[in-house]
């Protein structure tokens, strides 16, 4: 059994892969998977945080879109952020594991708020984290939120689950001809316009050092497969 080359990471889900087969919200049984593959995971060794978004549930950027107000629409988007968390906690603590909310937004009757201090208490103390609420602030996407929890988590590499097996050079689902790429630099993203992160997540996981790596989220078992240097993936590094 190969050793993973990454001791840290952050799994990045998008709240739409929550919807499993469903058009809108959260499908348990989805959820339910998605913990296992985290729970599988998680025997290799490697202490794993999770950063979910929130599009199954609401876009503040398409409310903004139509004329509303840019700020409580982010707001809005980040309490559905902590719902698609606080389902993927319960998912978790079904299967024993110790689990830590730590939202960006204060919600304290929901869950903790983050604080560094927090963090490394739950992170020492072995438990699955979720970060959820986003950045606390409007106006950065899920993805921004994302490197920034994964820098102060000290991770090696963030893990994006999407909804094909890599990068491409463009949509595989739309264009059949787009090429899919085993390795690239965070400069590749930036320059191709690649898109799958936006551009302050990938310049900040760069100028911290943070692989990318990103894979299928609907192959059952791939994160922990990957992580292992199975399963097939992009890899996106320094150089």
């Amino acid at each position: 059994m190969s050793t993973p080359d990454y001791s840290r990471i952050l799994y990045k889900i998008s709240g739409e892969a929550l919807m499993g087969s469903q058009p809108f919200g959260i499908d348990p049984a989805m959820v339910e998977r998605v913990a296992s593959d985290v729970v599988e995971a998680r025997q290799t060794g490697v202490s794993i945080a999770l950063v979910v978004g929130g599009g199954n549930i609401f876009r503040g950027v398409q409310l903004a879109a139509r004329g509303a107000d840019r700020v409580t629409g982010d707001h809005m988007g980040m309490l559905a952020i902590i719902m698609n968390a606080l389902s993927l906690r319960m998912a978790f603590e079904d299967q024993g594991v110790p689990t830590t909310v730590l939202s960006g937004l204060a919600v304290p009757q929901v869950c903790d708020s983050f604080t560094q201090r927090g963090m490394i208490a739950a992170r020492d103390a072995g438990d699955v984290l979720i970060f959820a609420g986003g950045t606390g602030s409007p106006y950065f996407t899920s993805d921004t939120g994302a490197a920034l929890r994964a820098a102060e988590f000290g991770a090696d590499a963030i893990f994006k689950g999407t909804q094909v097996d890599g990068v491409y050079s463009a949509d595989p689902r739309k264009d059949k001809s787009a090429t899919r790429y085993d390795a690239l630099t965070h400069d590749d993203l930036l320059e191709q316009r690649l898109g799958i992160m936006d551009a302050s997540a990938v310049a900040l996981s760069r100028d911290n050092g943070i692989d990318l790596v990103v894979f299928s989220i609907h192959k059952p078992g791939e994160l922990a497969r990957v992580l292992r240097g199975g399963g097939t993936f992009t890899r996106v590094s320094a150089s």
